[in-house]
């Protein structure tokens, strides 16, 4: 869309249209709402002032890029935003020749910008590296990291701070406002350049009284950080106002520099029950713009709400259990424990690594930590899970929500890597499980086991029925579930022990029904008995095929030299999978129940 040729007045227009069509689509598909209501106006100011598809548009976590994606081609596909084999909820370069990175973990844009800067110097060519970062996600490492060397490499870069929650600064009356549009303008930047210049000709006694009197000034406005960082700083600037963020745009796209334009807008603008600081407005399912409400129906309790009040109860009755999440306390169900106990619970914002290691010095001081964090993001602190945790072989539990294909996320999100990349950790033990009760039964072995744990579970509701009884937890030992009247034994893990109960319905047979419960150790006496009797083995666990579950029952028998076991693996096949409801990504890689059950059945090794 060309937008460059409008004047503010179709601006303003345009973006009232964008602010509808997000509006209308995610009330139907979900999607993130708030964040992508609140920066309408600041990415059509970036697209009319900078040139989309040249310039990098660098966009952090990406979960706020709906306005770009109407403003380049793709307006009329929209309505297929998170839909199976439609438009992804984030920035992808396959999608899009205006999508520069793939983005879905925060705070890597301004790492991403400087790389760009980088390649833009070595090639000599004219283009502008422009990231848009969340406050929220300032508050990861990897961003000062970033920062720190961009302020001394002095490279032309524009990074655009969107402040939606006042937590950097808050604007005080109207000194902040006349400062801020002050700031914001040619004038000021061109004399503050003028000045320094003129700083490196004055005597030594008349520089140090002007400097002594520009960092006094610095003082009252919000940028002395970032300067302090060596970066150039314009803002405050309202979010909303059109006019002064372009103006802003095109002051920061003439300075040759590193530049910081600090940018408040408010989460949700134009969507009255969602502006604001409502987490729940983040990220939502379907609604009714009406009344707000939510028109997902109720089902069964999700694994989340199952693990949030079991670890509730837990803190009521040990006054040494603790507990920390990262950015996601209404996500992992942490939020009700922050509530009930705001000295033992902590939400430490987008900073999994400070996470583990900070719980992991609370047990060594005889606390017992809980650290609730998506499996996705678990993947941002392994080395804190080696470093600080296994090494010492201290007793924190990994409590892993959203493990398996999480749907309309896509890639960036499905939490299928976990038992890859933790199995290989000495110390370390896995578990998984299946249903309420079996989930109740591990957080009271959590509390007492004396090393490092991770639990798996599944974003929704368990799959499994709960009508088998769940037996007390012991350390590698699993569980014969029903036993059957041939040679296929179905070994599950975790959810993947409820799908192959819904297989087993409706076969002409009657498999035995394995859920492994810990997959490191093994319980090597079951799987060894298992053996005489059972020569194929299907298993379920949703989660990577490599250094999944199957690949390690495979190195068990070889191990153990047993080669008259044929194995059979229905995880996942070594690729990123992509958005879209469960069932459908699941019928196209091939393992949906129906799919895996005619499989078994045409195979007929029963």
């Amino acid at each position: 869309m060309d937008i460059k040729s409008k004047n503010l007045d179709e601006l303003t227009t345009l973006c009232q249209e964008i602010r509808e069509k997000i509006l209308q689509t995610v009330s139907i598909n979900g999607g993130h709402l708030s964040s992508n209501m609140g920066v309408v106006e600041l990415i059509v100011a970036m697209h009319y002032v900078f040139e989309a598809g040249n310039d990098p548009f660098i966009f952090d976590v990406s979960h706020q890029s709906y306005t770009h994606k109407l403003l380049t081609d793709r307006w009329e596909s929209f309505s297929t935003l998170r839909q199976f084999n439609g438009i992804s909820g984030y920035t992808k370069p396959s999608e899009s020749k205006f999508d520069y990175f793939v983005a879905g973990h925060s705070s890597t844009s301004i790492s991403l910008a400087v790389g760009a800067c980088k390649a833009i110097k070595l090639k000599n060519e004219d283009r502008l590296p422009v990231a848009l970062i969340g406050d929220g996600a300032l508050s990861a490492g990897m961003a000062y990291e970033a920062l720190n060397e961009l302020g001394d490499r002095k490279y032309p870069c524009v990074i655009i701070l969107n402040d939606n929650e006042m937590s950097i600064s808050k604007p005080i009356g109207a000194l902040s406002k006349y400062l801020s549009q002050m700031m914001a303008g040619a004038f000021y930047q061109n004399f503050k350049a003028r000045v320094n210049q003129f700083l490196s000709y004055v005597p030594d006694s008349a520089a140090y009284m002007a400097k002594r009197f520009e960092e006094g000034f610095r003082l009252i406005t919000p940028g002395m950080f970032f300067e302090e960082l060596g970066l150039e700083y314009i803002g405050p600037v309202d979010g909303h106002d059109l006019k002064s963020l372009i103006s802003t745009f095109q002051t920061a796209k003439t300075m040759k520099k590193p530049v910081i334009v600090h940018v408040q807008t408010i989460k949700g603008k134009g969507y009255i029950p969602a502006e604001g600081r409502h987490e729940k407005w983040h990220g939502v399912s379907p609604f009714d713009l009406e009344s707000g409400e939510s028109i997902k129906k109720s089902g069964s309790k999700s694994a989340t709400a199952i693990f949030s009040d079991l670890l509730l109860n837990l803190a009521n009755e040990h006054e040494n259990v603790v507990g920390v999440t990262a950015a996601m306390p209404s996500g992992t169900g942490m939020d009700k424990l922050i509530e009930k106990f705001p000295d033992r619970f902590w939400d430490v914002a987008i900073a999994e690594q400070h996470a583990i290691t900070s719980m992991a010095a609370m047990a060594k001081e005889g606390f017992k930590p809980y650290i609730a964090i998506y499996s996705t993001f678990m993947q941002r602190a392994y080395d804190q899970i080696i470093h600080d945790c296994a090494i010492m072989n201290l007793p924190v539990v990994l409590c892993m929500d959203r493990a398996g294909i999480v749907g309309e996320d896509g890639e960036t999100h499905q939490g299928v890597f976990d038992i890859s990349f933790l199995n290989a950790i000495p110390n370390l033990n896995l578990v998984a499980p299946r249903d309420e009760q079996s989930f109740k039964n591990i957080m009271e072995f959590s509390y007492s086991f004396n090393a490092p744990l991770a639990i798996r579970y599944p974003r929704g509701e368990f799959l499994a029925s709960g009508n088998t009884k769940s037996e007390p937890i012991k350390l590698a030992k699993g569980q014969i579930l029903a036993q059957g009247n041939s040679k296929i034994a179905f070994i599950g893990y975790g959810n993947g022990v409820g799908k192959a109960m819904q297989v087993a319905n409706g076969l002409d047979f009657e498999p035995t029904i394995v859920d492994l419960i810990f997959i490191k150790p093994l319980d090597k006496e079951l799987l060894l008995e298992l053996t005489k009797e059972h020569k194929i083995w299907y298993i379920f666990s949703d989660s990577a095929k490599k250094g999944g579950v199957g690949e390690i029952l495979s190195a068990f028998l070889q191990e153990n030299l047993v080669h008259d076991v044929e194995i059979k693996s229905f995880e996942y096949e070594d690729k990123f999978i992509k958005h879209g409801k469960l069932n459908l990504v699941e019928e196209e890689l091939e393992i949906s129940v129906d799919m895996i059950r005619k499989y078994i059945l045409n195979n007929k090794k029963y």
